[in-house]
């Protein structure tokens, strides 16, 4: 059997290369705009609560700018409270920092921001970035486009399955020349390939430019660290999740919606959780899971809500847009992907959690009765499904 050493140095490692190359097409416009951006310093905005994909898509892009004299900092102003995040976190020494708010970055160092694997529209941090006049320079994202963005460089592929499989395509073009002897190289592909598996259902959903992009970090990815990442315990909180949307669970043609009460801002990530183990029951194609969530901090409450399905005619996207619709200034309150979404609804006036039991249980029920009737509204037969015919 040849070598690992000498597979790498084979003739069909070319094969993992991308067909993107650093005379044409997205790699090179990015590339033209760090050349022109050399020296200065950007932001990366993630979402609120970021995920492996944003995550190691973020790591990637920070590599990638270093290398041409742009420096980097990664901010979300969330929580990482799903244990294979903070595993991945702490485990490859991902430079993500959480927005301070007695102490936050000087933004007035920063030359523009970049947004990777949204579109703004799932960070609080937007406002506080464009209050500072802080130009958006970069976007890249595989989410449905919510608006055009106002960018320098944009590069949204609503038709990738994964952030990460993009970034890896810029590193297969050649924007930066990944060294296995680089510990920190080699981190940052582990982290994407987890990011990669993690978006496309462990490959369940790739494409071909997935596995392609899998195949390529696979020369660089430490198989022992991403094992560890992955066999990290779910926590006894998002147990208790789980076991609350067992047992309020409602199924009516085929889909399971539960609402779980209050949780704690930290274990927003159990939502998510609860919806991948309602879409195991037999029978059921579709799982949404809410509640509402508190933040001690600042008394803010909203309703997130996370959605899985494994029919493939149902769109999530369009499908959480018509259930919840826009805000006063036209954002949509959620959004999706292929086969996942998830929508945040702020509660407004009424946040706050008291002391006073009945209260919070009577806010509840208005909300948990809410959603539940918008969701019931698409799945009812008599007034039809969503793209699931």
């Amino acid at each position: 059997m040849a070598s690992q050493d000498a597979l790498l140095k084979s003739p069909n490692r070319a094969s993992y290369r991308s067909n993107m190359d650093l005379s044409d097409g997205p790699a090179a416009s990015l590339r033209h705009l760090l050349i022109t951006h050399a020296g200065s310093r950007q932001l990366i905005l993630l979402q609120d609560f970021p995920d492996p994909d944003a995550l190691s898509s973020a790591w990637t892009y920070k590599l990638i700018a270093a290398d041409y004299d742009v420096d980097c900092d990664i901010f979300y102003s969330g929580t990482l409270s799903h244990q294979e995040n903070i595993a991945l976190v702490k485990l490859t020494n991902l430079p993500a920092k959480r927005w301070s708010n007695p102490k936050p970055p000087d933004l007035s160092q920063y030359a523009g921001y970049v947004l990777v694997d949204t579109q703004g529209t799932t960070s609080q941090l937007l406002e506080r970035v464009n209050a500072a006049s802080v130009p958006l320079l970069v976007v890249i994202d595989h989410h449905k486009l919510q608006d055009q963005p106002k960018a320098e460089f944009a590069d949204i592929r609503p038709d990738a399955r994964a952030t990460a499989t993009i970034l890896t395509q810029y590193l297969q073009a050649g924007l930066l020349d990944l060294d296995r002897n680089n510990s920190k190289h080699v981190k940052c592909a582990t982290a994407l390939m987890h990011g990669l598996r993690s978006d496309t259902g462990q490959l369940m959903q790739a494409t071909e430019a997935d596995f392609l992009a899998a195949a390529y970090l696979s020369q660089y990815c430490d198989a022992q660290l991403l094992s560890a990442i992955l066999q990290a315990s779910r926590s006894k909180r998002a147990m208790d999740v789980i076991e609350r949307s067992l047992r309020n669970r409602k199924i009516q043609n085929s889909v399971s919606i539960a609402g779980v009460g209050y949780l704690r801002y930290e274990d927003r990530d159990a939502i998510p959780q609860a919806t991948d183990f309602l879409l195991t029951e037999e029978d059921v194609h579709t799982a949404v899971v809410y509640g509402i969530v508190h933040d001690e901090d600042d008394e803010r409450e909203v309703v997130i809500g996370s959605l899985r399905t494994s029919k493939i005619t149902l769109d999530p996207d369009e499908f959480i847009k018509e259930a919840f619709g826009q805000d006063d200034q036209g954002r949509f309150f959620g959004g999706g992907r292929s086969m996942a979404g998830g929508f945040e609804v702020p509660i407004g006036f009424l946040s706050g959690f008291y002391e006073n039991g009945d209260y919070n249980r009577l806010k509840w029920e208005v909300f948990d009765l809410q959603i539940k009737q918008k969701l019931l509204k698409l799945i009812n037969p008599e007034d039809g499904v969503i793209n699931t015919d």
